[in-house]
């Protein structure tokens, strides 16, 4: 079966009552993340690029555009690149390993989900959006939920919301559970992806203790980051968070979605996430249901290094 044909098979993630005992209890050492960085790094450098990695990279990619001065000719454009996100000849010179390839979905302003709903429909790429004041997570939480109902009014299959970063800096445990649970109500059934901005949490030990406390709240998948901060998506983010999610998975038998995003602009950056998740979750989160890869740029770059495998 080729990677594309991959179908979602996880059921979403119902949430469980928060344990500030087990939130508490997360510890990182920055020293033993180090060496796992550097472990990751030099295997990806020693390895040979891989073919099927690289296509299954494609069928993770969450395509985006969150401009201010986005238009509709731009969404149509994106989503047709969604749809053909290889060109004919390279497809063609792939073979049956790329059949059919899509993304997994195209995010957009609430304002153009319609727009892509349309350009999509007859496929199997989702349409995501932003809301709960994205990027800041500021304004009143009553006017953050409201947002979200919009969004799922407009028709977005997913909803990818922000904390407020404040309450993790302050350690409110349980004010970060209240909103996302909040949200997760707001969102229900669509699937929710809780973007953390580990850019702005900093310490390894905030960022491991807001993805657990927002996979209690309910979150289908966590996510690195808006794409807006000043550090976005990096590797020892991820591997808190990947580490996270498998320490959630082996107590409650939930699986949960990562979701790195923002600042991924090479093909090399992204096999590195892809090795990131194969060795904390296995191969089973490395299927679109479980993976997803928030960039736009670094198609070029994929195809880029697939021309040259393929050569």
């Amino acid at each position: 079966m080729s990677v594309s044909h991959q179908k979602s098979v996880e059921a979403p993630n119902p949430g469980v009552p928060l344990d500030l005992d087990w939130v508490h209890t997360v510890e990182f050492d920055p020293s033993t993340v180090d060496q796992s960085v550097q472990s990751l790094t030099s295997e990806t450098d020693a390895t040979k690029p891989s073919l099927a990695d690289l296509l299954r990279a494609v069928s993770a990619l969450d395509l985006t555009t969150l401009a201010d001065d986005d238009t509709e000719e731009r969404v149509r454009n994106l989503c047709a690149r969604a749809r053909q996100p290889l060109p004919p000849d390279l497809s063609e010179r792939l073979g049956r390993i790329a059949s059919d390839l899509r993304v997994a979905a195209v995010c957009v302003s609430d304002r153009f989900v319609k727009t892509a709903l349309h350009e999509l429909q007859g496929t199997n790429i989702k349409v995501a959006t932003v809301s709960a004041d994205f990027p800041s997570g500021l304004a009143p939480l009553e006017e953050r939920i409201a947002q979200v109902h919009r969004s799922v009014e407009a028709g977005a299959h997913e909803i990818d919301v922000v904390i407020k970063r404040g309450h993790v800096h302050n350690r409110e445990w349980q004010g970060l559970y209240d909103e996302i649970a909040a949200f997760k109500a707001a969102c229900t059934p669509k699937i929710m992806k809780v973007i953390l901005a580990t850019g702005e949490l900093q310490a390894l030990e905030h960022i491991a203790r807001a993805s657990l406390v927002s996979m209690m709240a309910g979150a289908d998948f966590i996510k690195t980051s808006t794409g807006k901060e000043s550090v976005n998506a990096t590797i020892p983010a991820g591997i808190v968070m990947t580490r996270a999610i498998r320490d959630y998975h082996r107590r409650t038998g939930v699986a949960v979605g990562f979701k790195p995003a923002g600042g991924i602009r090479t093909a090399k950056q992204v096999l590195e996430f892809v090795g990131l998740v194969r060795r904390e979750l296995g191969e089973r989160w490395l299927r679109s249901d479980l993976f997803r890869i928030g960039a736009s740029s670094v198609l070029d770059d994929i195809e880029r290094m697939l021309r040259s495998l393929s050569s």
